[in-house]
C-alpha cells in the first residue's frame, strides 16, 4: 500500500499555523539529529516540548516522559523513534489534544498510519520537519 501524505503546500500551511511541537524521543545530545532539528525549529519560533523519560531538560525546556503529561493543545507531535515504535506513539497521540502526527525522515509504519487516518488525523511520515519548514517559508 502507498501511504499518502499532505502535499508540500499543505505541509507549509500546517507549519505556518503550528506553535507547539512535542518532540518524542528528543535527545539532550547536541550531536543527535533530534536535537539539531528541534533546536532549528525552536530558533524559528516554535515552542518545543521534549518528550523523553530518560532526560530532565532539553533546549532549556523541562522534559516530560509521555505525551499525556503535556497540558493544553499540541499542534504537531514530531517523532524521533524507530519505525517499530510508531504504533505505540500513535496510540498515545490519539489520547491527547494534538492535530498532526509527524514521523521524521526514514520513519514509516503502515499500521500506525492506518490507525491514525481512520481516526481522521493528519499524518506525515518519512519527512524532515526542518527541511519542510525551510522549503515552505
Amino acid at each position: 500500500m502507498v501511504l499518502e501524505y499532505p502535499p508540500r503546500q499543505e505541509l507549509g500551511e500546517i507549519l505556518k499555523k503550528a506553535k507547539r511541537v512535542a518532540v518524542v524521543g528528543l535527545s539532550d545530545n547536541p550531536d543527535r539529529t533530534s536535537y539539531m532539528v528541534s533546536k532549528a525549529m525552536q530558533d524559528s519560533g516554535y515552542d518545543i516540548i521534549p518528550v523523553n523519560p530518560a532526560v530532565d531538560e532539553v533546549l532549556g525546556v523541562r522534559a516530560v516522559s509521555s505525551l499525556k503529561e503535556i497540558e493544553g493543545h499540541i499542534d504537531i507531535v514530531n517523532v524521533f523513534r524507530r519505525s517499530e515504535y510508531l504504533m505505540e506513539v500513535a496510540k498515545e497521540f490519539s489520547e491527547v489534544d494534538a492535530d498532526v502526527f509527524w514521523a521524521q525522515l526514514g520513519l514509516e509504519n503502515e499500521e500506525a498510519y492506518q490507525f491514525l487516518k481512520n481516526k481522521g488525523y493528519t499524518v506525515v511520515m518519512d519527512r524532515c520537519i526542518k527541511v519542510e519548514h525551510a522549503l515552505t517559508k
